[in-house]
């Protein structure tokens, strides 16, 4: 299952602050959560940001989510992110 994440940064963030951000997250979240099997985060022309995630099931990547909302790392990470541009879209492999 595919799984991206489409934000912008909240007006006034740091981004290098940000990608330190990112970073926790990726190695104190992320990978930590089954099922996990890729994270990459990229910057758009146009300052619009996307985290994609590859999980083995849809299952795994809604644990996680359930994980999400209730962790300090992720919650550093949230609070670069301006909470009105968030857009979460999943597809599922059909190969």
């Amino acid at each position: 299952m595919i799984e991206i994440l489409r934000f912008r940064l909240s007006d006034g963030a740091n981004e290098e602050a940000f990608l330190s951000a990112d970073k926790d997250v990726q190695s104190e979240f992320a990978y930590q959560q089954p099922g996990l099997v890729r994270r990459t985060t990229a910057r758009g022309e146009q300052g619009e940001w996307v985290v994609v995630d590859l999980w083995r099931s849809v299952e795994d990547a809604e644990a996680c989510s359930a994980k999400w909302g209730n962790d300090l790392v992720t919650a550093a990470f949230m609070g670069f992110v301006a909470g009105d541009s968030v857009r979460v879209e999943r597809f599922v492999e059909r190969d």
